[in-house]
Protein backbone atom coordinates (compact mmCIF):
# COMPACT_ATOMS: atom_id res chain seq x y z
CA UNK A 1 0.00 0.00 0.00
CA UNK A 2 1.33 3.25 -1.17
CA UNK A 3 1.55 5.62 1.78
CA UNK A 4 -0.52 8.85 2.27
CA UNK A 5 0.89 11.99 3.02
CA UNK A 6 -1.04 14.27 5.70
CA UNK A 7 -0.75 17.77 5.79
CA UNK A 8 -1.68 20.10 8.67
CA UNK A 9 -2.63 23.31 7.44
CA UNK A 10 -4.77 24.45 10.07
CA UNK A 11 -2.58 26.57 12.22
CA UNK A 12 -3.27 30.41 13.35
CA UNK A 13 -0.70 31.82 11.54
CA UNK A 14 -0.83 34.61 14.02
CA UNK A 15 3.04 35.24 14.13
CA UNK A 16 2.87 35.71 10.39
CA UNK A 17 0.53 37.87 10.74
CA UNK A 18 -1.78 35.90 7.55
CA UNK A 19 -2.78 32.69 5.92
CA UNK A 20 0.99 32.08 5.55
CA UNK A 21 0.17 28.73 4.08
CA UNK A 22 -0.86 30.30 0.85
CA UNK A 23 2.05 32.40 0.55
CA UNK A 24 3.24 32.33 -2.69
CA UNK A 25 7.23 31.81 -2.57
CA UNK A 26 7.80 29.69 -6.08
CA UNK A 27 8.80 31.72 -9.41
CA UNK A 28 5.95 29.84 -10.97
CA UNK A 29 3.67 31.43 -7.43
CA UNK A 30 4.06 28.64 -5.84
CA UNK A 31 3.64 27.93 -2.35
CA UNK A 32 6.14 25.63 -0.04
CA UNK A 33 3.61 23.15 0.36
CA UNK A 34 3.22 22.70 -3.29
CA UNK A 35 7.22 21.52 -3.18
CA UNK A 36 6.38 18.95 -0.47
CA UNK A 37 3.72 17.30 -2.46
CA UNK A 38 5.57 17.10 -5.72
CA UNK A 39 8.48 15.04 -3.74
CA UNK A 40 6.13 13.27 -1.43
CA UNK A 41 4.57 12.51 -5.26
CA UNK A 42 8.21 11.62 -6.86
CA UNK A 43 8.60 9.46 -3.27
CA UNK A 44 5.81 7.07 -3.95
CA UNK A 45 2.74 9.09 -2.00
CA UNK A 46 -0.28 8.47 -3.59
CA UNK A 47 -2.69 10.72 -2.18
CA UNK A 48 -2.77 13.55 0.14
CA UNK A 49 -5.13 14.46 2.91
CA UNK A 50 -4.88 18.19 3.94
CA UNK A 51 -6.37 19.57 7.68
CA UNK A 52 -7.51 23.08 7.26
CA UNK A 53 -9.97 25.23 9.40
CA UNK A 54 -13.71 25.94 7.85
CA UNK A 55 -12.43 29.57 7.38
CA UNK A 56 -9.81 28.83 5.07
CA UNK A 57 -11.50 26.03 3.27
CA UNK A 58 -12.37 28.80 0.12
CA UNK A 59 -9.06 30.27 -0.26
CA UNK A 60 -7.25 26.66 0.06
CA UNK A 61 -9.22 24.80 -2.60
CA UNK A 62 -9.39 27.48 -4.90
CA UNK A 63 -5.61 28.80 -4.32
CA UNK A 64 -4.07 25.73 -3.57
CA UNK A 65 -5.82 22.24 -3.86
CA UNK A 66 -6.57 23.27 -7.37
CA UNK A 67 -2.89 23.93 -8.36
CA UNK A 68 -2.20 19.89 -7.98
CA UNK A 69 -5.29 17.47 -7.61
CA UNK A 70 -4.60 16.88 -11.13
CA UNK A 71 -1.75 15.20 -10.40
CA UNK A 72 -2.25 13.64 -7.10
CA UNK A 73 -5.89 12.29 -5.44
CA UNK A 74 -6.71 15.21 -2.45
CA UNK A 75 -9.03 15.15 0.17
CA UNK A 76 -9.42 17.86 3.34
CA UNK A 77 -10.94 17.39 6.68
CA UNK A 78 -11.31 20.01 9.14
CA UNK A 79 -10.05 20.70 12.63
CA UNK A 80 -12.60 22.10 14.34
CA UNK A 81 -12.82 22.99 18.20
CA UNK A 82 -15.43 21.35 19.31
CA UNK A 83 -14.26 18.00 18.37
CA UNK A 84 -13.48 16.16 21.44
CA UNK A 85 -13.96 13.30 23.26
CA UNK A 86 -17.78 12.76 25.20
CA UNK A 87 -17.63 13.72 28.57
CA UNK A 88 -15.83 17.50 28.04
CA UNK A 89 -17.18 20.84 27.07
CA UNK A 90 -15.24 23.81 25.59
CA UNK A 91 -14.54 26.39 27.82
CA UNK A 92 -15.86 29.72 27.11
CA UNK A 93 -12.48 31.15 26.67
CA UNK A 94 -10.73 28.16 24.76
CA UNK A 95 -10.11 29.97 21.15
CA UNK A 96 -7.18 28.21 19.85
CA UNK A 97 -7.43 24.46 18.26
CA UNK A 98 -5.95 22.14 20.79
CA UNK A 99 -2.59 21.28 18.83
CA UNK A 100 -0.75 19.13 16.31
CA UNK A 101 -1.75 15.65 17.71
CA UNK A 102 -5.55 17.08 17.84
CA UNK A 103 -4.93 18.24 14.50
CA UNK A 104 -4.10 14.49 13.04
CA UNK A 105 -6.73 12.97 14.77
CA UNK A 106 -9.04 15.08 12.89
CA UNK A 107 -8.46 12.57 9.64
CA UNK A 108 -8.53 9.40 11.55
CA UNK A 109 -11.72 8.68 9.40
CA UNK A 110 -9.99 9.76 6.08
CA UNK A 111 -6.46 7.38 6.77
CA UNK A 112 -6.75 4.05 6.19
CA UNK A 113 -2.76 2.95 5.93
CA UNK A 114 0.75 4.07 6.77
CA UNK A 115 0.96 8.38 6.43
CA UNK A 116 3.89 10.72 6.82
CA UNK A 117 2.69 13.96 8.49
CA UNK A 118 4.04 17.41 7.63
CA UNK A 119 3.38 21.17 8.35
CA UNK A 120 2.29 23.13 5.49
CA UNK A 121 4.19 25.72 6.17
CA UNK A 122 7.59 23.87 6.00
CA UNK A 123 9.87 22.89 3.24
CA UNK A 124 11.50 19.52 3.89
CA UNK A 125 13.10 18.39 0.98
CA UNK A 126 13.06 15.61 -1.57
CA UNK A 127 15.27 13.26 0.32
CA UNK A 128 13.14 13.56 3.85
CA UNK A 129 9.84 12.35 1.55
CA UNK A 130 12.20 9.60 0.11
CA UNK A 131 13.50 8.28 3.27
CA UNK A 132 10.08 8.51 5.06
CA UNK A 133 8.47 6.89 1.86
CA UNK A 134 10.79 3.95 2.12
CA UNK A 135 9.96 3.39 5.97
CA UNK A 136 6.39 3.26 5.39
CA UNK A 137 6.38 1.31 2.16
CA UNK A 138 6.40 -2.23 4.36
CA UNK A 139 4.89 -0.69 7.60
CA UNK A 140 1.79 -3.06 8.58
CA UNK A 141 -1.28 -1.58 9.68
CA UNK A 142 -1.26 -2.46 13.21
CA UNK A 143 2.26 -1.54 13.95
CA UNK A 144 4.12 0.33 16.61
CA UNK A 145 6.96 1.55 15.01
CA UNK A 146 7.07 5.03 13.75
CA UNK A 147 9.80 6.89 12.37
CA UNK A 148 10.72 10.68 12.10
CA UNK A 149 13.02 12.91 9.98
CA UNK A 150 15.26 14.95 12.53
CA UNK A 151 16.74 18.20 11.50
CA UNK A 152 19.44 20.04 13.53
CA UNK A 153 18.18 22.78 15.59
CA UNK A 154 20.37 25.62 14.05
CA UNK A 155 19.19 24.73 10.39
CA UNK A 156 15.43 25.62 11.79
CA UNK A 157 15.79 29.00 13.87
CA UNK A 158 14.05 31.85 12.81
CA UNK A 159 16.66 35.38 12.60
CA UNK A 160 13.14 37.18 13.34
CA UNK A 161 11.99 35.56 16.40
CA UNK A 162 11.43 32.50 18.79
CA UNK A 163 10.06 29.09 17.28
CA UNK A 164 8.81 25.77 18.86
CA UNK A 165 10.60 22.79 18.38
CA UNK A 166 11.13 19.75 19.68
CA UNK A 167 14.49 18.88 21.67
CA UNK A 168 15.19 14.74 20.62
CA UNK A 169 17.51 12.75 22.75
CA UNK A 170 18.69 9.07 20.27
CA UNK A 171 20.35 6.18 21.10
CA UNK A 172 23.33 4.29 19.58
CA UNK A 173 20.42 2.47 17.23
CA UNK A 174 18.74 6.04 16.15
CA UNK A 175 15.82 5.51 18.07
CA UNK A 176 14.20 7.89 20.03
CA UNK A 177 14.58 7.79 23.82
CA UNK A 178 12.58 11.21 24.54
CA UNK A 179 11.32 14.06 22.90
CA UNK A 180 10.41 17.44 24.64
CA UNK A 181 8.60 19.87 23.15
CA UNK A 182 10.18 23.69 23.86
CA UNK A 183 7.68 26.37 22.71
CA UNK A 184 10.11 29.19 22.68
CA UNK A 185 13.67 28.67 21.50
CA UNK A 186 15.23 32.30 20.24
CA UNK A 187 18.76 32.90 18.15
CA UNK A 188 20.05 35.69 20.49
CA UNK A 189 23.56 37.77 20.56
CA UNK A 190 24.39 35.71 23.47
CA UNK A 191 23.73 32.19 21.55
CA UNK A 192 20.72 29.98 21.12
CA UNK A 193 18.25 29.99 24.04
CA UNK A 194 14.90 27.63 25.31
CA UNK A 195 12.82 29.53 27.59
CA UNK A 196 11.88 27.41 29.96
CA UNK A 197 8.06 27.13 32.06
CA UNK A 198 9.75 28.13 35.21
CA UNK A 199 11.11 31.64 33.05
CA UNK A 200 14.47 30.51 33.02
CA UNK A 201 16.61 30.01 29.85
CA UNK A 202 19.11 27.07 28.81
CA UNK A 203 21.57 27.67 25.93
CA UNK A 204 21.41 24.61 23.48
CA UNK A 205 24.83 24.13 21.02
CA UNK A 206 22.51 24.19 17.52
CA UNK A 207 23.84 20.80 16.77
CA UNK A 208 20.64 19.38 18.98
CA UNK A 209 18.24 16.89 17.01
CA UNK A 210 14.72 18.63 16.54
CA UNK A 211 11.85 17.61 15.40
CA UNK A 212 9.74 19.33 12.35
CA UNK A 213 6.70 17.25 12.43
CA UNK A 214 7.48 14.75 9.74
CA UNK A 215 6.48 11.68 11.15
CA UNK A 216 5.76 8.18 9.80
CA UNK A 217 2.99 5.78 11.43
CA UNK A 218 0.46 3.21 11.08
CA UNK A 219 -3.10 4.19 11.84
CA UNK A 220 -2.73 2.52 14.72
CA UNK A 221 -1.38 5.91 16.14
CA UNK A 222 -5.23 7.08 16.40
CA UNK A 223 -5.55 5.09 19.31
CA UNK A 224 -2.49 6.80 21.51
CA UNK A 225 -3.60 9.90 20.43
CA UNK A 226 -7.59 8.97 21.37
CA UNK A 227 -6.22 7.85 24.80
CA UNK A 228 -3.73 10.30 25.44
CA UNK A 229 -5.91 13.07 24.51
CA UNK A 230 -8.86 12.15 27.11
CA UNK A 231 -6.01 12.47 29.79
CA UNK A 232 -5.01 15.97 28.36
CA UNK A 233 -8.47 17.01 28.60
CA UNK A 234 -8.85 15.46 32.21
CA UNK A 235 -5.66 17.83 33.44
CA UNK A 236 -5.38 20.69 30.91
CA UNK A 237 -9.09 21.50 29.82
CA UNK A 238 -8.98 24.48 32.01
CA UNK A 239 -6.11 26.48 30.70
CA UNK A 240 -7.19 28.58 27.39
CA UNK A 241 -3.65 27.96 25.76
CA UNK A 242 -2.44 24.22 26.07
CA UNK A 243 -2.20 22.42 23.18
CA UNK A 244 -2.03 18.76 22.77
CA UNK A 245 1.55 18.07 20.38
CA UNK A 246 2.20 14.71 18.97
CA UNK A 247 6.14 14.47 20.02
CA UNK A 248 3.97 14.31 23.51
CA UNK A 249 1.81 11.68 22.17
CA UNK A 250 5.53 10.24 20.44
CA UNK A 251 7.35 10.39 23.78
CA UNK A 252 4.69 8.91 26.05
CA UNK A 253 3.97 5.88 23.83
CA UNK A 254 7.62 4.76 23.67
CA UNK A 255 8.24 4.33 27.14
CA UNK A 256 4.57 3.09 27.97
CA UNK A 257 4.09 0.25 25.45
CA UNK A 258 7.04 -2.21 25.39
CA UNK A 259 6.65 -2.83 20.67
CA UNK A 260 6.57 0.79 20.15
CA UNK A 261 9.12 2.47 18.89
CA UNK A 262 10.31 5.36 16.81
CA UNK A 263 13.62 5.32 14.31
CA UNK A 264 14.86 8.95 13.94
CA UNK A 265 15.68 9.05 10.03
CA UNK A 266 19.14 10.86 8.93
CA UNK A 267 18.14 12.76 5.61
CA UNK A 268 20.50 15.23 3.52
CA UNK A 269 17.95 17.61 3.13
CA UNK A 270 17.44 20.89 3.31
CA UNK A 271 15.24 22.20 5.81
CA UNK A 272 13.44 26.20 5.71
CA UNK A 273 10.13 27.21 6.46
CA UNK A 274 8.18 30.62 7.48
CA UNK A 275 7.24 31.52 10.92
CA UNK A 276 7.64 35.45 10.44
CA UNK A 277 6.94 37.41 7.61
CA UNK A 278 10.42 38.67 7.08
CA UNK A 279 11.45 34.51 6.81
CA UNK A 280 9.87 34.63 3.36
CA UNK A 281 12.47 36.65 1.30
CA UNK A 282 14.52 34.05 2.67
CA UNK A 283 12.86 30.68 1.13
CA UNK A 284 11.99 32.78 -2.00
CA UNK A 285 16.13 32.87 -2.16
CA UNK A 286 16.27 29.30 -1.06
CA UNK A 287 13.95 27.75 -3.84
CA UNK A 288 15.04 30.01 -6.58
CA UNK A 289 18.75 28.39 -5.89
CA UNK A 290 17.32 25.05 -5.86
CA UNK A 291 15.82 26.13 -9.42
CA UNK A 292 18.66 27.49 -10.75
CA UNK A 293 20.84 23.78 -9.42
CA UNK A 294 18.00 22.02 -11.65
CA UNK A 295 16.70 20.54 -8.48
CA UNK A 296 12.79 21.83 -8.98
CA UNK A 297 11.37 23.04 -12.67
CA UNK A 298 10.62 26.53 -12.93
CA UNK A 299 6.90 25.90 -12.55
CA UNK A 300 6.45 22.91 -10.58
CA UNK A 301 3.62 21.22 -12.68
CA UNK A 302 4.10 21.75 -16.54
CA UNK A 303 5.68 18.50 -16.59
CA UNK A 304 3.56 16.62 -14.69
Amino acid sequence: MKPTLLVLAAGMGSRYGGIKQIEPVGPSQEIILEYSIYDALRAGFDRVVCVIRRDIEKDFVEHVVSRFSKNIKVDWVFQDLSDIPGGFSVPADRKKPWGTAHAIRSAKAAITGPFCVINADDFYGADAFVTAGRFLADLPLDSQKMCMVGYRLDNTVSEHGSVARGLCQVDSNNLLTEVVEHTKIEKTPQGILTYLSDGSTRSLTGSETVSMNLFGFSPRIFEAIETQFAEFLQNQISNPTAEFYIPTVVNTLIHQEADASLEVLQTTAQWFGITYRDDRPRVVQSIQDLVANGLYPANLWSTQ
